[in-house]
């Protein structure tokens, strides 16, 4: 397999890897514009423009953009997080250029039709609707909001209902005005794809775009909280976040393993001890994330409102006592689960072709997979322990709890046990 990256004169990269034996391919464009970019009085248009992405062009209708590519057996689809919007495709090799078409005529053209605007404004409003009516969804956006409180980090992506129905015409083309220059996209592809062709098209398609500067966001601040709504509900959710490494960070894959040791799998420590051994719960998980300068080890767990204080507790002593017998063992076996996790990963052309724009964004290139491998394989134990340590005692640390969750512990309560 074969990496190749160039950049067009105004900015934009062109990242493409070629999988031999595959007649598909995954290709898009990858804004490194999301939630994170937006103002205050924005929150959430990065999410409704991805959505009036399909709504049609100048050239196509929105049943157009649907028929061209389910013509051919394709689909296409968008997403928006914090950092990035993507638009993306999967097409057979020979309908590459079509979907990169599309994909540059919905980036560059969008009508931003008014009547299009509401529909579309009505389908969010009933997506926010879902999510505040989904308990371990809408926790989560409560604990981002306390881990970086009043800053762009810390809203949601989706922006709150009012925001919504306020957003016009204009203000969309103002975010696209600001955000989406050539400098800020990525097109990646993988699988059945010619770099040459695809630069060819790049440079047809998007080459006449006028480079120019986009504002950076706000750096992220961790600051910490508490957020506790007391709801009747059939479950107590509880989640915990403390700071962790960024991706730049040299700790990152360190805490990727203590994070899949600590509570990953099934053979992790906390749904061992918790659920296995305690039957406290049925769903216990902690992960770590990352953003371009900040990033989060979160845990889950939902459980009764009569066990949250014994899950609570038991939680933060694990995690405290990580710190100080974390086994050689635990370590392989998450390294491991780390390893196989990347290589399954990367077995498709949308995985490789997330990849590719997600490297490029973070460092400018893309490390070859050997190079994630041996960043592994060279965490020790510890690092592991080092980096519990350096969680626990850094003071900083944010909770969300929702539902029957009046005999939990204060978040003060939880990090005193956690540093005592």
């Amino acid at each position: 397999m074969s990496v190749r990256l160039d950049t067009l004169a105004n900015g934009m990269r062109i990242v493409t890897e070629h999988m031999p034996g595959f007649e598909t391919a995954a290709i898009g464009v990858w804004v490194t514009a999301g939630g994170r970019h937006e103002a205050p009085e924005e929150n959430g248009i990065a999410h409704f423009l991805e959505h009036m992405a399909f709504k049609g062009t100048k050239r196509r209708s929105a049943l157009d953009i649907a028929e061209e590519i389910e013509d051919v057996g394709g689909y296409i689809n968008a997403y928006t997080s914090r950092e990035m919007t993507a638009y993306y495709a999967r097409v057979l090799a020979s309908d590459v250029p079509l979907a990169l078409d599309i994909i540059a005529d919905i980036l560059l053209e969008p009508l931003f039709d008014p009547e299009e605007i509401e529909v579309e404004r009505g389908v969010i409003l009933q997506e926010i609707g879902q999510t505040l009516d989904t308990p371990d969804d809408v926790v989560f956006d409560w604990l981002q909001a306390e881990a970086y409180p009043d800053q762009p980090l810390g809203r949601t992506i989706l922006g709150p209902a009012e925001r919504v129905r306020a957003f016009s015409r204009e203000d969309l083309l103002r975010f696209v005005a600001r955000h989406y220059g050539p400098g800020r996209m990525i097109l990646s592809a993988a699988g059945a794809v010619d770099h040459e062709a695809i630069m060819s098209d790049a440079e047809r398609l998007f080459g006449h775009l006028p480079a120019r500067a986009a504002p950076d966001p706000e750096p992220a601040r961790f600051g910490g909280g508490e957020a506790r709504r007391v709801r009747d509900l059939e479950q107590a959710h509880f989640t915990l976040a403390l700071e962790a490494p960024h991706f730049r960070d040299p700790d990152i894959y360190a805490a990727q393993i203590f994070a899949t040791a600590f509570g990953g799998g099934m053979s992790s420590r906390l749904f061992q001890e918790i659920r296995e051994k305690r039957g406290l719960c049925y769903t216990i998980y902690a992960q770590a994330g990352a953003y371009s300068d900040s990033g989060l080890m979160t845990i889950y767990a939902g459980t009764s409102g009569d066990q949250i204080e014994t899950l609570a507790n038991l939680t933060v002593d694990e995690l405290k006592r990580a710190g100080d017998d974390m086994s050689a063992r635990e370590l392989e076996r998450a390294r491991a689960q780390m390893k196989a996790g990347l290589l399954m990963g990367l077995e498709s052309p949308n995985a490789r072709a997330e990849r590719l724009a997600r490297m490029i964004s973070i460092w400018g290139r893309v490390p070859p997979v050997s190079e994630a491998v041996e960043r592994l394989d060279a965490v020790e134990l510890g690092d592991l322990r080092r980096l519990a340590g350096r969680m626990a005692m850094g003071g900083r640390a944010a909770m969300a709890l929702y539902g029957p969750v009046e005999p939990a512990p204060s978040l003060e309560a939880l990090k005193e046990r956690l540093g005592g």
